[in-house]
């Protein structure tokens, strides 16, 4: 099975694979708490993304010091981004941080970056739809991360909405949401992901010939 360094790695997940199936086969390997939550939406519900992890962790701030760079730590990430890298910036939750935004999506962008991932907000959306980058976010607003947040350490374990991402986890994100799936169990989930995904497909030909959902099911187990 595809296995990460291999040609067209990321580009078969997201031909193949989608949030829901990774979900459900993460959660028979023991990991049901992988799937941000709700409110953690698509910019552009047609955008898929697929990469790795690179992180950066917000603390909220109400003053900025003259002597200082208040977006140092976040320029350092940014412009440190590889190809299929995808920005993930955890907020706690924060109301005040739109840590994302037009140009920010430009110079992942340029570096071959997948998307961005936060549990903050978005803005210059219309911008980032029209180059078609893929962000995932808690919101819209147009509130500059200046004086509000600042990015207090990059490129280690954060949370964002909730689920624990490190460093290098492969991140997935469509129409349905995001997948984070830890690099410990990926070579398992993406095999029992591919293969779930041959059963659907045999399970949605039966059913679309006209055979019974209890049939198919006892056939399959797909549902």
């Amino acid at each position: 099975m595809i296995r990460r360094g291999s040609d067209g790695f990321f580009e078969a997940i997201a031909k193949d694979l989608y949030t829901a199936v990774l979900s459900d086969v993460l959660d028979g390997l023991g990991f049901p708490d992988q799937a941000m939550p709700p409110s953690i939406r698509p910019l552009d519900d047609d955008r898929v993304m697929v990469g790795l992890a690179r992180t950066g962790l917000y603390r909220e701030v109400y003053e900025v010091r003259p002597d200082e760079n208040p977006y140092e730590l976040e320029i350092t990430l940014v412009d440190d981004l590889r190809p299929h890298d995808v920005a993930v910036f955890g907020c706690s939750g924060s109301k005040r941080i739109a840590p994302w935004g037009e140009l920010l999506s430009t110079a992942a962008r340029a570096r071959g970056a997948a998307g961005c991932v936060t549990d903050g907000f978005v803005r210059d959306i219309r911008a980032i739809r029209r180059m078609g980058f893929p962000v995932f976010h808690a919101g819209i607003a147009p509130l500059d991360s200046k004086g509000r947040g600042k990015v207090a350490d990059i490129n280690v374990p954060i949370a964002c909405a909730g689920v624990r991402i490190a460093p290098g986890d492969l991140v997935v994100g469509d129409a349905d949401g995001v997948i984070v799936v830890p690099q410990a169990v990926e070579a398992d989930a993406l095999d029992q992901a591919f293969s779930k995904v041959h059963g659907e497909n045999r399970t949605r030909e039966e059913l679309e010939r006209g055979a019974s959902l209890a049939d198919v099911f006892a056939r399959h187990g797909i549902l």
